[in-house]
């Protein structure tokens, strides 16, 4: 009996602690200002750039963008403070929607009835998981 009990602790201790232990791999940014922001991410996947948007980080939260081992080298973020002035953006454009979207390809955006923005580019050395920090 006692040999029983051993056995389920064990058991117990793997599932509660083994599965909780394992790292999650995700692109995630935070939010650390006083006003949410809206987050739109391009990145290369599969021969072809992609653009998404877009995501609500409220303040000092913290939202997962991709979920899972990322892939790249390089992830570009266009982050845009909502009821004040001051986005984070940058020179490397993509095609972006007012509304959630999912775009494959940068260039002809107008063409394709799409908006363009610049984003920042994010080197995370190969890294599988990324967290982009936002502060005034």
């Amino acid at each position: 009996m006692l040999g029983v009990r051993v056995f389920l602790v064990v058991v117990v201790s793997l599932v509660l602690f083994g599965f909780s232990a394992t790292a999650r791999a995700d692109f995630a940014v935070c939010n650390k200002t006083k006003h949410a922001t809206d987050i739109a991410i391009g990145y290369f996947r599969s021969g072809a750039w992609i653009s998404e948007g877009w995501w609500r980080v409220q303040p000092k939260r913290c939202q997962t963008i991709l979920r899972g081992k990322l892939r790249g080298t390089y992830y570009y973020l266009r982050a845009v403070h909502m009821g004040v002035e001051g986005d984070w953006d940058g020179n490397r454009t993509f095609c972006v929607a007012a509304k959630n979207f999912t775009i494959k390809g940068r260039v002809q955006c107008a063409k394709r009835g799409f908006g363009q923005a610049g984003f920042f580019e994010i080197d995370t050395a190969k890294e599988t998981t990324w967290v982009q920090n936002l502060s005034d």
